[in-house]
């Protein structure tokens, strides 16, 4: 999500696509002992075979008898047939042995992973050895083949395998309890696996590693048509969501974007916006509260001799009041669709907000609110801020407004949007580096923008300093001014801030002045 709004404005938010395809890995899981297809097919082989035998029992038997008839017939007939009987018998043996050999051959070449083993075969017909050769119905003995059965090590457990059940994948075997998923640690007995490198998994457990949850709804991310993960991705908090969210009403901080998870509520603000809990923890809820810091951000523009010699009045209002003051406001560069910080020049009626609301379920209530008339006593006649924003983004609208305010007072005149948002961004950017970077300044080094400028944060933070939440908070707003799209916000920031760091901040001041560009 490329969103991001001046220090005095918000736009509306949109988030960048995320989109990942499944890759679920899975191998075929093989058992090693005889299964029931296996078994029968076995079976029916040997059967077949000793079918095939009985048979050939039953027509040497035959040809005996057919060989005592022939006594009564004339000598050289009984010769013939007698030849042809011995004839006829040999090739029988000869493919008895035959299919015997092609047996035993077709056992050998089954795959690794599949066995038999001898002890289950008790059911199935044996031979009959009696008046034929023994030797044709016993397998030839092959040593390295027992061999080979006897040495299969399992991968798990590095035991011999012997005979009994096991598996064969990735190029090993495995006793079926020792072929365990590496997430869950047990036995993976299903057909299909998912498999990470050489690491097996359960295809759910894999799934669970893998597969992108809702950080609002906390449910697998659907596929879409194309088989494709498909989901939306802030790109400073990482909040991943399903698509579906931004348009089933799901509710987004005002002031930080993120998305309301479904096991923890925001809270509404009386003009319909929400406010997440760590937003909240600093919000400013009305005029009163917000004079300490307009005055610590006026002594930051003091450190940089940048002083404002006349008082303009800061007023918190509600969004209502907002935008009717900017439907009044004749001149201006407004960021929409909603600005959130206004510096007016004409003579207005302004309702602000007087006492804060106190919380009640969820929502902020009993706000009191009063009309205020503004009278222009100078080129500035007020400051408008919206109400209800975590202190770092009142300050970072309220730097921004400033200078707004500076640059009317001290002749700035007919700036183009690019300069004048421009510049005022760069302001507000440096006030919230030197209140993100006033604990750790000691630690981390501040950039060119900011170098050697003074703090507020001294008169303005609450007991104990800035949370680590507030600091996140902080580099957030950071981040929306410095990725801003719209052109005067995002544009003019880039251009000043690239001057600023190359000339110095009043170098960059005088030469606005005079040319109304930014040096080059």
């Amino acid at each position: 999500m490329d969103s991001s709004s001046s220090s005095s404005s918000s736009s509306s938010p949109s988030s960048s696509y995320g989109v990942a395809r499944v890759s679920h890995i899975s191998n075929p899981c093989i058992f090693g002992e005889v299964g029931s297809s296996s078994s029968s097919t076995y079976r029916d082989k040997r059967w077949k075979l000793m079918k095939w035998v009985s048979k050939l029992f039953k027509s040497g038997s035959n040809g005996g008898s057919g060989a005592a008839r022939t006594n009564h017939h004339p000598p050289q007939f009984q010769e013939d047939e007698n030849m042809d009987d011995r004839s006829r018998g040999g090739r029988d043996k000869e493919e008895l042995d035959r299919a015997i050999s092609l047996s035993l051959a077709d056992d050998r070449k089954r795959p690794h992973g599949y066995g038999w083993s001898t002890d289950n075969n008790r059911d199935f017909p044996r031979p009959f050895h009696g008046g034929l050769n023994p030797s044709s119905f016993i397998p030839p003995y092959d040593p390295s083949y027992q061999c080979r059965r006897r040495q299969r090590i399992c991968g798990g457990c590095n035991r011999d395998i012997g005979m009994g059940n096991y598996l064969g994948c990735m190029g090993t075997f495995f006793h079926p309890e020792c072929f365990c998923c590496h997430s869950c640690g047990y036995a993976i007995t299903e057909h299909e696996f998912s498999l990470s490198g050489t690491k097996p998994y359960h295809k759910l457990c894999f799934k669970e590693l893998t597969h992108p949850k809702c950080e609002v709804c906390h449910h697998f991310i659907p596929t879409n048509d194309a088989g494709l993960i498909e989901y939306r991705c802030h790109p400073f908090w990482n909040q991943k969501y399903c698509p579906a969210h931004e348009y089933d009403k799901t509710a987004r901080c005002c002031s930080c974007e993120r998305l309301e998870s479904w096991d923890v509520r925001y809270y509404t603000l009386d003009d319909g916006r929400s406010l997440c809990l760590e937003c909240m923890e600093t919000a400013i809820t009305d005029t009163g509260e917000c004079q300490p810091l307009y005055h610590a951000i006026r002594d930051y523009y003091e450190g940089m001799y940048m002083k404002l010699d006349q008082q303009i009045p800061m007023l918190l209002v509600q969004r209502e009041a907002l935008n009717d003051a900017i439907v009044g406001e004749k001149n201006g560069y407004h960021h929409m669709p909603e600005t959130r910080g206004l510096c007016l020049s004409e003579e207005q009626t302004v309702t602000s907000v007087l006492r804060r609301p106190r919380l009640g379920a969820h929502r902020l209530v009993g706000m009191r609110t009063q009309p205020q008339k503004l009278i222009r006593k100078c080129e500035v006649t007020a400051i408008l801020v919206l109400y209800g924003l975590p202190r770092l983004l009142t300050g970072a609208i309220l730097a921004h407004e400033l200078m707004h305010g500076w640059l009317r007072l001290k002749g700035y005149r007919n700036l183009n949007p690019e300069v004048e948002e421009g510049i005022c961004q760069v302001l507000s950017y440096m006030w919230l580096e030197s209140e993100v970077l006033s604990d750790t300044s000691s630690r981390n080094l501040p950039s060119t923008s900011s170098a050697a400028m003074p703090s507020s944060s001294s008169s303005s933070n609450k007991k104990g300093g800035k949370s680590n939440v507030e600091k996140k908070l902080g580099e957030f707003f950071k981040h929306q001014i410095a990725h801003d799209a719209s052109p005067a916000y995002g544009g003019g920031f880039r251009a000043a801030n690239a001057a600023v760091c190359k000339y110095g901040l009043r170098p960059t001041l005088d030469h606005i002045r005079y040319t109304g560009t930014f040096p080059l």
